[in-house]
């Protein structure tokens, strides 16, 4: 059986990776609609060898289709996603709805079960939050969490194509001694770190910090876990990366949690300091799995680890964990 999938969103960087993970996994679309602005007008995409043209997003068009996967921002959500959910189901990989209480958020390594409860509309996570509980979750079974201190370092890819492009334009300008023109972010991010991810709240955390910490709670079903965050973009095009430092209610050796982490679905381990093994985000650049290593004691706690987690913010943390919710739909004969 085939679904007729509605991809809104098509011509930006997340859309145009939910096409290449599509085909790679054989997803079963009989029909794909490539929906964009009116900018993209006459342009085409290419979906298994064949190129299809643009459908302009409006009232009109948005309708007609099994499963509607979207990566075109919080404001097209808010004023679409209602509208498509009343022919198919909604995986939103926007911020509109993450954290309504009737809308799941879900990472099937961690809460698959949460599909279950949709009523139309499905939201993708945070790409590092994504990143981040795929390597919390067997922890937390294994040993409980107890409380979670993550510092990220974010690819300009979380941005968008006009950050990558950013990004090689001022490397250029660097390297040929121009003074560095900003147009994405206040600070130039060639060779620099900006300790900046969206909007700042009042108390002195960015909205991006906060994902982090309500949005781990909700995927795991853990509202009294204590969270903080601080999450800095790097000169890297794509892979996001996370030094997590975790307190556990049970004991917690090294051994054990690799151990753990080694069975878990959805991870791979790279830890060997040894022989200078551990995850970096040139070298993973493209692949499907959350990357974890630099596994040591956190010597701060008595029942503590410290880990670096690596992964493609395009792929598991967003366009890949995207189609995996809409094969689970599939397997749970929801879709």
């Amino acid at each position: 059986m085939g679904y007729r999938v509605g991809i809104v969103g098509a011509t930006g960087a997340v859309g145009q990776e939910l096409l290449k993970v599509l085909e790679e996994r054989n997803f079963p679309v009989d029909e794909l609609i490539p929906y964009a602005s009116e900018r993209s007008r006459g342009r085409k995409v290419s979906f298994n060898e064949t190129e299809i043209e643009i459908t302009v997003l409006d009232r009109n068009t948005i309708k007609g289709c099994d499963v509607y996967l979207f990566s075109a921002g919080a404001g097209t959500s808010k004023e679409y996603a209602q509208l498509a959910a009343e022919d198919g189901i909604v995986i939103d990989n926007s911020s509109a709805f993450r954290m309504e209480p009737d809308v799941p958020l879900v990472v099937p390594e961690v809460n698959p079960f949460d599909v279950e409860w949709h009523s139309g509309i499905i939201a993708n996570p945070n790409c590092s939050t994504i990143i981040m509980v795929v390597a919390l979750k067997p922890l937390h079974d294994a040993f409980l969490l107890k409380r979670v201190i993550v510092s990220t370092y974010q690819s300009v890819s979380g941005t968008g194509l006009k950050a990558i492009e950013e990004l090689e334009r001022q490397t250029r300008d660097y390297i040929e001694g121009r003074e560095p023109e900003c147009k994405v972010y206040p600070y130039p991010i060639a060779f620099n770190l900006i300790p900046h991810i969206d909007i700042f709240y009042d108390y002195g955390y960015t909205k991006e910090e906060m994902k982090m910490v309500f949005e781990t709670r909700k995927i795991m079903h853990l509202s009294d876990l204590q969270v903080t965050a601080t999450c800095v973009r790097v000169p890297a095009f794509r892979c996001h990366s996370e030094s997590v430092t975790i307190e556990t209610e049970r004991p917690v050796t090294v051994e054990e949690a690799r151990n753990v982490l080694e069975k878990a679905p959805g991870l791979k381990v790279m830890d060997d300091f040894s022989k200078n093994l551990y995850p970096t985000p040139r070298e993973l650049e493209g692949t499907d799995e959350v990357y974890v290593g630099r596994i040591r004691d956190a010597l701060v706690f008595e029942n503590g680890l410290s880990i670096w987690i690596v992964a493609d913010q395009l792929r598991k943390g967003a366009a890949l964990n995207a189609v995996q919710i809409a094969e689970l739909l599939i397997e749970e004969n929801l879709l």
